[in-house]
């Protein structure tokens, strides 16, 4: 409502809702697979039943809302979109307990081993853990839950990639990431995330025959192995640029190569490159002789 002037006269805000097949399609499949959180699905409905011309206090019978719910999806719809009319709006409240470095300490929990005696973890021993490795004197279970939610995490299922033990090593390493990370940009100083992954190349079994006047191309189904190949990536963590490198071996000349390349190639100007390694990384790759002596026999 808005108020109409000094006469004290009000004028009624209505938003027409009006959907496209595609929208149409997609609200009918959100509603119909049922999988999605109740409160997302009520705003589809919303949505349609707005679309095919319902009033707001027919809309809020049917679905079992109220009508100020109603209003309010179909004036984000308008205003904003699809998606932020079905997102949940922001909310306005107290700052989160939980640290981002917390909430990542609080995964790297949830997914290691629970404590002795115990099948798995629960809100009510995530809470007491993260109270003993925090300087938090008090957290509720329920807060775990929710940062738990958010990051669709549910410590009792099995099938999932775990940690296999939080000690202070592992969260010693992580906050020394977790603060380059957080650092601010530096150009004489960049932070490199380095990783590599085998890759299976797969060619057709039959040459594809081009298309000519009176006859389409021709392109077999059949696919057969071509051996492997392994892939370095780079990352800048603090800037929109990657980089990708594709070998036949995954040993420790492609890995110094690799190295010299983003000394000589990509970062020339800087003073000290900080680049980020996981545990998988090539044999000798945390050996500093064994780095020199390699990139010497590269040669300059």
């Amino acid at each position: 409502m808005i108020d109409g002037g000094s006469k004290g006269a009000t004028v009624n805000l209505r938003y027409r809702v009006t959907l496209s097949s595609e929208e149409c399609g997609q609200l009918q499949g959100l509603v119909s697979g049922g999988k999605a959180a109740v409160r997302r699905i009520k705003r589809a409905q919303i949505l349609l039943a707005a679309s095919a011309g319902n009033t707001d206090e027919e809309i809020a019978a049917n679905v079992a809302v109220g009508t100020s719910t109603v209003y309010r999806t179909k004036r984000r719809f308008v205003e904003e979109g699809l998606e932020h009319a079905l997102s949940e709006e922001p909310r306005p409240g107290a700052e989160r307990k939980l640290s981002t470095g917390e909430e990542v300490l609080l995964v790297a929990t949830a997914c290691a081993k629970p404590p002795a005696g115990r099948a798995h973890w629960t809100c009510e021993l995530l809470a007491d853990e993260m109270v003993r490795l925090t300087a938090h004197e008090s957290l509720s279970s329920e807060t775990v839950r929710r940062r738990l939610a958010e990051k669709e995490l549910k410590p009792w299922q099995k099938k999932m990639w775990c940690i296999p033990k939080v000690d202070a090593e592992f969260v010693a390493r992580m906050e020394d990431v977790l603060e380059l990370y957080a650092e601010e940009p530096d150009k004489s100083r960049p932070v490199v995330c380095f990783d590599e992954t085998p890759r299976q190349l797969i060619g057709e079994a039959r040459v594809p025959v081009a298309a000519k006047p009176g006859q389409p191309a021709r392109v077999d189904y059949e696919y057969v192995r071509n051996g492997t190949a392994n892939v370095f990536m780079f990352l800048d963590a603090h800037r929109p640029w990657r980089r990708a490198k594709v070998t036949d071996h995954r040993a420790f000349p492609d890995f110094a190569e690799c190295m010299r390349e983003l000394v000589d190639v990509d970062y020339p100007k800087a003073e000290l490159i900080r680049v980020v390694l996981d545990s998988g990384s090539p044999p000798g790759t945390r050996n500093p002789a064994f780095l020199r002596n390699s990139a010497l026999q590269l040669g300059p």
